[in-house]
């Protein structure tokens, strides 16, 4: 079953004071530097709530609009899974793990060399993050590089996550123009027309700016053409310390909220109350090069400073973590992503992205650093809980009994009650001794990894989409990939 929604014991890399600062900078960024290249909708619509026009045709926000838009935006909702046991709210407050990314590589498991992602390994990654507890919706994390056309692209990529789980999926679409025509599928997949806005499985990713400080045209449209179809979306700018966004790692901060801020506004004014991810991603350049990089230190720092400033906006805040530079999943992916991911999940902001699977600096992805990914998930789960202090944890009688009788606490009832509740046991990482583990072969956890996704791939085949559904997407869409026919046969 999958886990649900963590409460966190939250980690501040900021004050509360300096909190306000960041946002108080965002709010003099969009009121003096504003977005540029704003499409005619945008304009038109920020221009009637207050908005104004720059020298240089900047879309310049007034600070009450933002503080409007933030007091009106939605606070909570709830993200639906096609099947409704994986349905769980979005709120401030809690973490919740995600796949996402769009890596153009697979570390292949059998040659464990890299090789171009394809449509079937978006169809493998679903199934294997239906099987998978602490990953709660699956975003798409490779491209399908051998689907050329881009409307066809964008329809196989949501039939491909689709027909792989049940879990909320999401996916970016190319052009705004390609929402309208995918909604059928969605309602097909929903039972019926008019069925999906009733329950929306499906969330829309918009990078809906380029920095710094820039609407994207094509995702903009696309963000504003999911309102319209009654898509959630999330809202994604991505600054990058040192290259599209100040060294600074507080300007960087600042510049990320205001583009997020400045997108998220405009989504509550064409429809208030809207289900939007906000989207205040901070990303680190390696000055040296100028490339990206996602494992090290700051990228933790600015990964939990994004989740605290959704907290401080009150919204559901997506944020970028998992991101190991290291092109396996070894002990330089092991620490970077244990980084990034525990900080960000300490933040209580919401949804952490590429949670699952993620190498060489996004360029890749890997099953069985997915299976790993996920029994690292469920100790940051646990670290997230905290630590419940009661008059009946406190065990001051349950030590006094243990000290005057066996001397130990292992068959004590507190003991067994809470064995299940209070402690985590890894599924893939060794907890046996030397011994032990040499005469089971001597193998690593990405050989243990790699044995269970090999097993999942083999065996979860199940049937989401139904004959009927699936003939009647077919005859309206190119669909590249064969249906499933029965329980456990290959598509």
């Amino acid at each position: 079953m999958i886990a649900g929604s963590a409460l966190t014991a939250p980690y501040r890399p900021l004050s509360d004071a300096d909190a306000m600062r960041v946002h108080r900078a965002a709010l003099d960024l969009l009121e003096r530097v504003g977005m540029a290249a704003p499409t005619d909708r945008v304009r038109d619509v920020a221009l009637a709530h207050g908005c104004s026009l720059g020298e240089t045709g900047r879309l310049l926000y007034p600070r009450a609009l933002i503080e409007d838009t933030l007091a009106r935006a939605a606070g909570r909702f709830t993200v639906h899974g096609r099947d409704p046991r994986f349905d769980f709210e979005a709120r401030n407050g809690t973490v919740n793990f995600c796949t996402g990314g769009a890596a153009v590589k697979m570390l292949d498991i059998d040659t464990r060399r890299y090789r171009p992602s394809t449509l079937r390994d978006i169809y493998d990654l679903a199934r294997l993050c239906d099987m998978l507890e602490n990953l709660q919706w699956f975003a798409r994390p490779v491209v399908a590089t051998d689907v050329a056309d881009l409307f066809e692209f964008d329809a196989n990529t949501l039939y491909a996550c689709a027909a792989g789980t049940k879990k909320h999926i999401a996916t970016s679409i190319t052009l705004g123009g390609h929402v309208a025509k995918l909604l059928p599928m969605l309602d097909a997949l929903a039972g019926g027309e008019g069925r999906f806005v009733r329950r929306p499985f499906c969330t829309v990713h918009a990078t809906t700016v380029v920095s710094p400080m820039t609407f994207a045209k094509d995702s903009l449209d696309v963000a504003c053409a999911a309102v319209d179809a009654g898509i959630p979306i999330h809202c994604q700018t991505g600054p990058q310390a040192g290259a599209t966004a100040p060294a600074a790692l507080a300007g960087t901060l600042a510049q990320g909220c205001a583009e997020a801020l400045a997108s998220v506004t405009i989504i509550n004014l064409l429809k208030p109350g809207y289900p939007v991810v906000l989207g205040n991603w901070a990303f680190v350049s390696d000055l040296r090069t100028g490339a990206f990089s996602g494992g090290g230190g700051e990228q933790a720092l600015l990964g939990a400073a994004s989740g605290q400033m959704s907290a401080f906006y009150g919204l559901p805040g997506g944020m970028g973590a998992g991101m190991s530079d290291s092109k396996l999943p070894d002990n330089q992916a092991g620490f970077e992503k244990g980084l990034t991911m525990g900080l960000a999940a300490l933040s209580g902001g919401g949804f952490v992205y590429e949670s699952a699977g993620m190498l060489a600096s996004l360029l890749g992805c890997s099953f069985e650093a997915m299976v790993i990914d996920d029994d690292m998930l469920s100790s940051i789960r646990r670290i997230a809980r905290g630590i419940e202090v009661s008059d009946e944890t406190l065990s001051v009688e349950v030590i006094a009994e243990a000290v005057n009788g066996p001397g130990h606490f292992l068959g004590t009832r507190q003991t067994l009650a809470l064995m299940e509740s209070e402690f985590v046991y890894p599924r893939h990482a060794d907890r046996s001794s030397p011994e032990d583990w040499t005469d089971a072969g001597a193998k690593d956890i990405r050989d243990r990894a790699a044995v269970k996704a090999k097993e999942i791939l083999a065996t979860h085949r199940p049937i989401l989409i139904e004959p009927e559904t699936d003939a009647r997407i077919r005859e309206r869409f190119a669909i590249h990939l064969d249906p499933v026919r029965s329980e456990g046969a290959a598509p």
